[in-house]
């Protein structure tokens, strides 16, 4: 996984990319001219595919059949078809995935499952670094739950001593968003389980990038968005995964009329779906999983190992070139050296990480900020190029050597960072 050759030289970088296995994939992308983009892990490219398979769905099937589409084009299906699509990419079984909501709401009727599924067990386990939205979604489920229930937050180090038997349920981020730290997901979901506990994988960080296989780790729950590695557009729909041992006694609370046995008997009173699809709510977004469906069956024509194995390979290329290129410039690496504990993305801390990353947006290198002081540039390897990263890095030591960050203008914190 790693590069053991020194000097490096842009040549030798550039060798690499003309032996990638990968390296066709990039033309399915639309990649601008003139930018790297290091963002993937929190937007992805947009595949080539997709913007005429959206038109044919507005013009034709929108536009000419009509209503009639949910029956002809598969729209009402469509939320089963791609989560058995998608579940092929992370170790799932067909019926165990569908693909509905977002990934915070997903969140909510899982971890509400999983606590009516652990009656008498009133501690959820996370940890501080967690995403925000999955944190949120806890406190909110507790409150009304009437604060039954606990929120008990610790660091990764101890979260193994954390589970005993007051745990309900374990809810963590596969990869750390901000860090980019990789738990052990077959060694956490086995102890959990041996404690009595239920374990929810969040999937945003991994679904895309690496192998995950959750058959193999005897998984109970999962989500994930589709606007990360999956590259479905901005706003994407989530995913959620139920293993099947768990789905003839789950329910979850949001009752909506296609999470119904018979939506189109338009019965009064609520009866669950059978298996997966009773994790359904209100009506999909269709243009969407359409847009999302495009970019899924591109992934799936892809070799997922090979994705990881390109992905350490450059995290390893853009540590050791920052390291040699930027140093004494303050900047610390936050994500694990370790391969196996990391995802695919590598963080740096800088006291002044906001106006850096301003900077380098400016000159085309897009990763993004991650407050309070982390830079964060996210490795997809269908359409990045291992000289991309020496060309990043090239540009991150210019400005780090000309102080170019420190303006007034890349110092105005905008919405989004």
């Amino acid at each position: 996984m790693t590069i053991n050759v020194s000097p490096l030289t842009r040549e030798f970088v550039a060798a690499l990319d003309a032996a990638d296995p990968l390296a066709p994939f990039r033309d399915q992308f639309h990649v601008p001219e003139g930018v790297i983009y290091l963002d993937g892990n929190s937007l992805g490219a947009l595949p080539k595919a997709t913007p005429d398979r959206l038109a044919q769905a507005i013009r034709h099937e929108w536009g000419s059949a009509l209503v009639r589409s949910w029956n002809t084009a598969g729209w009402y299906d469509m939320p089963r078809r791609l989560g058995d699509k998608i579940a092929r990419l992370i170790g799932a079984q067909p019926g165990e995935v569908v693909v509905a909501d977002s990934t915070s709401v997903n969140l909510f009727k899982v971890l509400a499952a999983a606590l009516k599924l652990n009656p008498g067990r009133r501690v959820i386990v996370s940890e501080p670094d967690n995403f925000p939205t999955d944190l949120y979604m806890a406190q909110g489920l507790i409150d009304l739950l009437g604060n039954q229930h606990e929120l008990k937050l610790v660091r990764a180090e101890a979260l193994v001593e954390a589970i005993n038997d007051e745990t309900a349920a374990i809810m963590l981020t596969h990869v750390n968003y901000r860090t980019g730290y990789r738990h052990d997901m077959v060694a956490i979901t086995a102890h959990a389980h041996a404690r009595g506990a239920l374990v929810i994988w969040d999937l945003a960080h991994s679904a895309g990038a690496m192998p995950v296989d959750l058959s193999a780790a005897n998984a109970d729950f999962a989500i994930g968005c589709g606007y990360k590695y999956l590259n479905g557009g901005p706003g994407a729909p989530a995913f959620v995964y139920v293993a099947q041992r768990h789905q003839a006694g789950f329910s979850q609370p949001l009752s909506g009329w296609m999470g119904h046995a018979q939506p189109f008997e338009f019965d009064w009173k609520y009866r669950p779906a059978e298996g997966i699809a009773r994790y359904l709510c209100g009506t999909q977004p269709v243009l969407s999983m359409i847009a999302l469906e495009s970019a899924v069956d591109l992934m799936l024509t892809a070799n997922l190992v090979e994705i990881r194995e390109k992905s350490l390979r450059m995290a390893d290329l853009f540590v050791r070139l920052v390291e040699q290129r930027c140093a004494g410039h303050g900047l610390e690496l936050v994500t694990p050296r370790e391969p196996e504990k990391r995802g695919s993305q590598v963080c740096l801390r800088h006291p002044e990480g906001y106006p850096i990353m301003q900077a380098l947006i400016a000159r085309g290198v897009i990763g993004d900020f991650r407050a309070p002081d982390i830079l964060r540039f996210g490795f997809t390897p269908l359409y990045l190029r291992y000289v991309d990263m020496w060309d990043a890095v090239d540009i991150l030591a210019d400005i780090l050597n000309t102080r170019a960050w420190d303006q007034p203008a890349f110092k105005q914190r905008a919405k989004v960072t």
